[in-house]
């Protein structure tokens, strides 16, 4: 039950930072490039819940962003949010999740994996021809977009990681004595 909680209060989460995306980010462009605050959610996730929520999660997501949006093809994010989502929990595997420079490198790696995924699932969809410096100009923009306000998110993030990690990862088993 209280995992059902907290994927509700993650929906609302989202809903929250699409707003903020929506409307905030707007006005806070570089070079009319906004962060991906989706990307760095979706990466929360996967370091500090299950897999299979993080799966759920991501697909719940990305079929609203490309619902509401639209500017991609139905799904596309969708599959891109659940190779990041997946590749976060690889990480969390394997790296640890204490450090601030460990969750930046994550999170530019996702970055990175998610914009040319996106890019190349775009291209063989819409068959547009490719314009790499373009590409490669709002890329890296992101990067450093998303590098900077997870600087900024860290301490909240890992809070929050914390509270949803005792959830999700620890075993609490209630013994009970006849």
């Amino acid at each position: 039950m209280r995992k059902v909680l907290i994927g509700v209060i993650t929906y609302f989460v989202f809903l929250m930072i699409y707003f903020l995306h929506a409307n905030f980010f707007n006005w806070f462009t570089i070079a009319g490039i906004s962060p991906n605050l989706f990307i760095i959610l979706v990466i929360f996730l996967g370091l500090f819940s299950s897999n299979y929520f993080t799966l759920i999660m991501s697909v719940i997501i990305g079929l609203t962003i490309d619902f509401e949006i639209g500017k991609h093809a139905i799904g596309t994010t969708a599959i891109m949010l659940v190779i990041i989502g997946v590749f976060a929990g690889y990480l969390d595997k394997n790296f640890s999740k204490d450090s601030k420079i460990t969750i930046l490198i994550m999170v530019i790696l996702g970055t990175i994996i998610y914009e040319v995924g996106l890019y190349i699932l775009n291209i063989f969809v819409f068959k547009f021809e490719s314009e790499m410096g373009i590409f490669i100009r709002k890329l890296i923009i992101e990067v450093i977009y998303n590098a900077i306000l997870t600087i900024i998110l860290y301490t909240p993030i890992r809070k929050i990681g914390n509270i949803m990690e005792r959830e999700f990862k620890e075993r609490n088993i209630l013994t009970r004595y006849f």
